[in-house]
């Protein structure tokens, strides 16, 4: 199941970053147009076969028309979640083959990622503790988001330097931090699902 979900969401990921050709129909929204023109919403390539001639924006419950002005805090959520999701798939895989030594710190007896949520009940504390920090340094930020220009999820956080100074390698950043971010929510589901219904460690099956 969990590898039927990553493989659907890396091909649904794979839209490229193109705009609407010229000989589009005019029903077919401009790229500054839709979603604030914000990356990945380009819309996907024209499916090969099909009577659409031209890329078809994807937006099956009409979010951008119905609210834009919420369209940069919808990004904003997406990509904390989609951030979240990164960090939280990485540390649900990797306890299963690294863990703390020692008496005080040993999480061998834990078999699987469901029942450690029961067997450390004071951990959650420390969670809330850490995303109530994080949450109250962002607050200014999402706060001025109308008043100011900057991208939803733009920090300027980048104390190592990875982020290009090109812009258009600054949008392909964007676009491959966003595709892994939907990607992650999905497998993180999945891994869940799989190790709550199963019982069993990674790789999650009966």
């Amino acid at each position: 199941m969990v590898k039927t979900l990553m493989i659907a969401a890396a091909l649904a990921g794979t839209a490229s970053a193109f705009a609407p050709s010229q000989s589009a129909p005019k029903a077919v929204t401009s790229l500054n147009e839709f979603a604030n023109g914000l990356v990945g919403g380009e819309g996907p390539e024209p499916i090969p076969f099909s009577s659409q001639g031209s890329s078809v924006n994807w937006d099956p419950c009409g979010f951008t028309e119905r609210a834009p002005e919420w369209v940069p805090w919808f990004r904003e959520a997406e990509l904390k979640h989609g951030r979240a999701a990164m960090l939280a798939t990485v540390g649900i895989v990797v306890p299963e083959f690294v863990r703390i030594p020692g008496e005080q710190f040993s999480f061998e007896s834990i078999p699987n990622i469901i029942d450690a949520h029961d067997a450390l009940p004071d951990s959650m504390i420390q969670i809330f503790a850490w995303i109530s920090f994080i949450e109250a340094c962002t607050f200014p930020a999402l706060a001025n988001m109308n008043n100011y220009d900057r991208q939803p999820g733009d920090y300027s956080f980048d104390p190592l330097g990875f982020f290009p100074e090109d812009e258009a390698a600054q949008e392909r950043i964007k676009l491959v931090e966003l595709k892994n971010g939907r990607l992650a929510m999905i497998a993180i589901g999945g891994m869940v699902t799989q190790a709550t219904m199963t019982g069993h460690g990674f790789p999650y099956l009966p």
